[in-house]
């Protein structure tokens, strides 16, 4: 029996092992302990590609199919659906197990161990307001884990991983926030932790606050793209009937990460051809033609997400869409970018309040601000959460690596180090 910890996330997957020297990252690809979550099936090889690799194919223009952010479908009708490859369906919880498999797969290559038992990560909420789905999501994620070779299956909130991970590094026992902002949801818990607590075999005591919103990384991406982007293919723009315009939902579905393949129909080019003949300047909505026509939704998606994590740490970008016309490119701006996602980053706010509710904690008797997961690198996320505990000491997780390696710290509590 040799246990492991697996956050399988909506933009990034890790897993950890329990070994003789402690609690490990097992490398998924080349020396990285990151996969990105990704999937490409390609159409010459019939052989997925996996992570760096299934987006470098994809990229480079690979005849096939990319899907991303396949998280987001636990939860939704999606999981019992299946969707067109090439010549044939494939379910996405086969899509799903593929991917669960290949991680697993590979970790027991690079560690030359079969792993059976796993603590598998999950966000508080996987939909929003609805238990009985929210149930059907993690059951759904332990059957496709024991079909990928899983003999032992069980789950841990993953702030509740991010707060163990920390609980390891700190030398006193504190209050901590654990913000927990990844690609598809966002977690919070507000913890007792400490070196003498962490031997307690019973930790239910010490989560004071526990809850999730689904907002993530890709919401921010969409976002943005409908701010930024799709009014330079005709978002918004005027039919010469009076007061109409072009369809929102069209925009809406290209700025959405698995929605965008069921834009590349027919009847949905037909259309979109009928009202490019029908508006005031149609040279700006032919653009939208092009991306369908070409398949080119996903290549946007991944400029807008890398026009996202460039705005961490820059002011302004260019959004180049030279693939859509030469020269043509979509500036935007760090507070554009704020502008965009403030709705969330509000909801974001009110849940760290509510959190403080929850836990009957004051903000000054929270002693840290733990953040981890991609989406904390933004200005306007860190600010929303960090201004409502303007006491709390600003602790930096290992954005995409404190969740995996809090479940691997669960799982050898659970099943021992094998």
């Amino acid at each position: 029996m040799t246990a492991c910890g697996l956050d399988f996330g909506t933009s990034n997957s890790t897993l950890g092992v329990v070994g003789p020297d402690g609690w490990v990252l097992a490398p998924l690809e080349g020396d990285s302990t990151t996969l990105p979550s990704a999937i490409f099936f390609d159409f010459e090889t019939h052989q997925p590609r996996f992570g760096r690799d299934a987006i470098a194919t994809y990229a480079a223009g690979g005849e096939g199919r990319l899907m991303r952010s396949l998280k987001s479908v636990l939860g939704t009708g999606l999981i019992d659906e299946d969707t067109a490859l090439d010549r044939t369906r494939i379910g996405f919880r086969e899509v799903i197990g593929l991917v669960v498999r290949h991680v697993k797969e590979t970790a027991e290559r690079a560690t030359g161990t079969a792993l059976s038992h796993v603590v598998h990560g999950r966000p508080v909420h996987f939909v929003d307001g609805d238990a009985a789905a929210d149930q059907r999501a993690e059951d759904a994620l332990a059957d496709i884990a024991r079909d990928a070779g899983f003999g032992e299956v069980s789950f841990q909130y993953e702030p509740i991983a991010a707060a163990l991970h920390y609980e390891s590094q700190i030398a006193a026992e504190e209050i901590a926030l654990i913000a927990d902002i990844g690609g598809g949801t966002s977690d919070f818990s507000i913890v007792r932790i400490g070196p003498r607590r962490a031997k307690r075999p019973d930790r239910m005591d010490d989560i004071l606050a526990n809850d999730g919103l689904r907002i993530g990384g890709t919401d921010f991406d969409r976002l943005l793209s409908l701010a930024a982007v799709m009014p330079h293919l005709g978002y918004h723009a005027p039919l010469r009937t009076a007061g109409l315009s072009t369809p929102n939902a069209w925009y809406v579905d290209l700025a959405t990460w698995a929605k965008i393949n069921f834009l590349y129909t027919p009847q949905t080019l037909a259309e979109v051809r009928r009202v490019t003949a029908q508006a005031v300047s149609p040279a700006l909505v032919g653009r939208l033609l092009t991306v369908l026509e070409h398949h080119l939704g996903h290549q946007l998606a991944m400029r807008v997400e890398a026009a996202k994590i460039a705005l961490s740490g820059d002011a302004a970008v260019d959004v180049d869409l030279s693939l859509v016309e030469p020269g043509l490119d979509a500036p935007t701006s760090r507070g554009r970018l704020s502008d965009a996602i403030q709705d969330p980053v509000r909801r974001l706010a009110a849940m760290t309040r509510d959190c403080l509710h929850q836990a009957a904690l004051r903000p000054d008797q929270v002693d840290a601000v733990f953040l981890t997961g991609g989406s904390t690198l933004l200005p306007a996320v860190r600010a929303a959460i960090t201004a409502e505990l303007p006491q709390a000491r600003i602790v930096e997780g290992d954005k995409f690596g404190a969740v995996g390696l809090g479940l691997t710290i669960e799982a050898e509590r659970r099943y021992g180090r094998g």
